[in-house]
């Protein structure tokens, strides 16, 4: 019998030797490429667990968890009366997300964020820097914004990824540039400013006291931070408030200053330059302090402008406050030069000197500024005429080193110790040793000459002018000058100069003579007032005589300047103030206009 197979069935059953465990060989190269690949994976995610794990769930927590510090509002600065001379308001700022974008994402939101602030690329991308682009923490970038720049920054909101609006305090002075140089102003810390307030936990953009009691008192004002911790969604939205700590304000600084004193004070000295300094004589109080040329401080709670910053500076220096800036005293300065010779032994009370039209010292004719002379003179009456030849011989009698040492125990020379002490001038009282070494020459007996009237070197400020009449009106007491009320003792504020009964009384009649019938007549015919003052005229050659007038109020027993008016309310208070701060300057502009005429 005969087996036939079919073609189909005799392929199945032969054995190829080229097709030989080609099933097998791609199993087993699929198990290989899985292996890899697992194996791979499976090492990078141990890696990224076990070696980088806690750098990535921190990257992971600062794209989901993001800081709010909050500034806490600033204390605020009050007049001796509890009213406000520096607060606070609500404004908007404008903040950056530096974790919101990649480093090279932030280019196109900088160009627009500086199209509708008008603020330079440069700086805001400098702020960005600064922070850190992985900083957790918001970057301020502009403080008081418009109404209309919030409504332009919404209207692109879409555009700018990582930008915030939000309200903060703002520093607010409701009288403007009243008390501008006692109160100061605030800004935005610099680089300098990081440096100086280094470990007090500053950051680039905090805002801090620039000037004044705001600089001064910068640690009690400045409040303690607060801030949340918020959970943000991917447009930076905040979904959840994870944490918070409060935000305390800071400390309210209560002034001495008189804020009606100090507006009277202000409108009398109008837009002229020059200082009105008002203290009370019993414990150096100071009640005034009026500086011109001033400024806005309302100005820096904002970003000023450069073309605002310009005009400032060219209006005659107003940051600079001439209350603590030394001139010479002039006559004033004859308050001291009574004392020296008094004290010194050198002349009796009753002292009489023939005043003359000049006298003559070392080859040089040192001239009386009525060009005549007031024959015979005591004390009281060189004080009431305000005689230079009187006190020329006074100096040259005591001599140099008695003179330079009253002068000493007047305070002047040194600094009053008043707060704004950083901003205040020593002055200069010179002698032998200070000219070798600044003019490399010796002393002069014209050198003494000039110094018994308050000229030459000397440089006192108009606060130690004001500490001197102090020492007049209060029984011979050297106050220490201050700014910050306190409930102290008078006593503690003063010490003692130790001057004999005779040469107060001297002073006092003498100080009284020129209001009452000497130089300062005119100024002051016909008021109530029991005023005892001096005036005072300094050659500054080239440029406008430097002119004084300082008094003290009763004369007999003052509590301060201001002592008869403080019992007045309302507007007859201030009126008759500005009636006697206007006699004041009036005087003072007839003795500067006699003065030129007398050159001429």
């Amino acid at each position: 019998m005969t087996l036939l197979q079919s073609p189909s069935s005799a392929i199945a059953h032969s054995k190829n030797p080229r097709t030989v465990g080609r099933r097998n060989q791609a199993l087993i190269l699929m198990s290989v490429v899985a292996a890899t690949v697992l194996g791979g994976l499976g090492s990078r995610i141990a890696y990224l667990q076990l070696v980088q794990g806690t750098q990535n769930r921190q990257l992971a927590e600062d794209n989901r968890i993001r800081l709010l510090p909050k500034q806490p509002e600033r204390g605020k600065i009050l007049d001796r009366k509890g009213k406000t001379l520096a607060g606070s308001r609500l404004s908007h700022s404008v903040f950056l997300w530096p974790l919101a974008q990649k480093k090279g994402e932030w280019n196109q939101t900088l160009e627009r964020i500086s199209q509708i602030l008008n603020i330079p690329i440069s700086d805001i991308q400098k702020r960005l820097e600064s922070e850190g682009y992985n900083s957790p923490y918001r970057v301020r970038i502009a403080r008081g914004i418009s109404p209309q720049k919030v409504t332009a920054l919404a209207e692109y909101a879409a555009e700018l990824d990582g930008v915030q609006i939000d309200a903060e305090a703002v520093r607010n002075y409701p009288h403007g540039d009243l008390a501008a140089h006692v109160i100061g102003y605030t800004g935005e810390m610099s680089d300098a400013d990081l440096e100086r307030y280094k470990g007090e936990k500053y950051r680039l953009g905090d805002v801090i006291g620039q000037m004044g009691i705001e600089a001064a008192r910068e640690r009690d004002l400045r409040g303690e931070w607060g801030g949340q911790q918020v959970e943000v969604d991917g447009a930076g939205n905040v979904v959840k408030i994870l944490g918070e700590k409060q935000a305390h304000a800071g400390k309210d600084v209560t002034l001495t200053i008189d804020l009606d004193l100090q507006k009277a004070a202000e409108t009398a000295l109008g837009d002229r330059k020059g200082v009105i300094v008002a203290i009370d004589p019993n414990d150096g109080a100071v009640l005034a302090m009026v500086s011109r040329p001033a400024f806005d401080p309302n100005l820096f709670s904002t970003r000023i402008s450069d073309s605002q910053w310009q005009r400032l500076q060219s209006a005659d220096h107003p940051f600079v406050n001439r209350a603590l800036q030394g001139y010479p005293p002039a006559s004033t300065f004859k308050i001291v030069t009574t004392t020296a010779g008094l004290e010194s032994g050198r002349f009796a009370p009753n002292t009489v000197l023939n005043t003359s039209a000049s006298l003559r010292v070392g080859g040089i004719d040192f001239g009386e500024w009525n060009h005549a002379g007031f024959g015979p003179q005591g004390f009281v009456g060189a004080l009431t005429w305000s005689s230079d030849t009187f006190f020329y011989q006074i100096g040259m009698g005591v001599g140099d080193q008695t003179l330079t040492h009253w002068t000493r125990r007047f305070g002047f020379g040194q600094k009053t110790g008043i707060e704004l002490g950083h901003e205040e001038a020593a002055g200069l009282v010179p002698d032998n040793a200070w000219k070798q070494k600044e003019i490399r020459e010796g002393w002069y007996l014209g050198d003494t000459v000039n110094m018994s009237i308050g000229q030459g070197y000397l440089q006192t400020t108009p606060l130690q002018v004001a500490v001197m009449f102090a020492v007049a009106a209060n029984g011979g007491y050297r106050v220490k000058p201050h700014l910050l009320r306190d409930n102290q003792a008078a006593q503690t504020w003063r010490e003692p100069l130790n001057l004999k009964p005779e040469t107060m009384q001297i002073l006092r009649d003498g100080l009284r003579g020129v209001v009452s019938g000497g130089t300062a007549t005119a100024a002051f015919g016909g008021t109530e007032l029991a005023i005892a003052g001096k005036s005072g005229t300094a050659e500054d050659f080239g440029r406008e005589s430097h002119t004084w007038f300082g008094a003290f109020a009763p004369s007999t027993s003052p509590r301060s300047w201001w002592w008869p008016l403080e019992k007045i309310r309302g507007a007859g208070a201030v009126r008759l103030r500005l009636q006697w701060c206007g006699r004041c300057w009036r005087h003072i502009c007839s003795l500067r206009r006699r003065r030129r005429d007398d050159r001429k």
